[in-house]
């Protein structure tokens, strides 16, 4: 195991600007600007929160042309997310409603 791996991995999940990217691909593969436009977030701030989680394969990138597509790693990433999710909706949803 890689020192700190653990901590990498979930300050990628703790960290808002990260999130948002990561609950924006969660539906779709998008570029940097489209990410960017979206979050309402300068460009290099995305690409910068994009770097991190590619080196720790939370994010997948793809060449196309000159665009850079950015998806979710399928194979571990989305199906935690759906684990989580249905955590969340069974035992948290009731203590986030105002």
């Amino acid at each position: 195991m890689k020192c700190n791996s653990y901590d990498d991995f979930f300050r990628n999940f703790a960290n808002k600007t990260k999130l948002r990217i990561i609950m924006l691909l969660k539906n779709t593969p998008m570029s940097v600007n489209e990410l960017s436009e979206k979050m309402g977030e300068e460009q290099s701030k995305v690409s910068h929160n994009l770097a991190k989680l590619a080196r720790c394969s939370v994010v997948a990138v793809e060449q196309q042309g000159k665009k850079r597509i950015y998806s979710l790693n399928k194979e571990t990433v989305l199906p935690m997310l759906r684990l989580v999710e249905k955590h969340v909706k069974k035992n948290c949803d009731m203590r986030c409603k105002q």
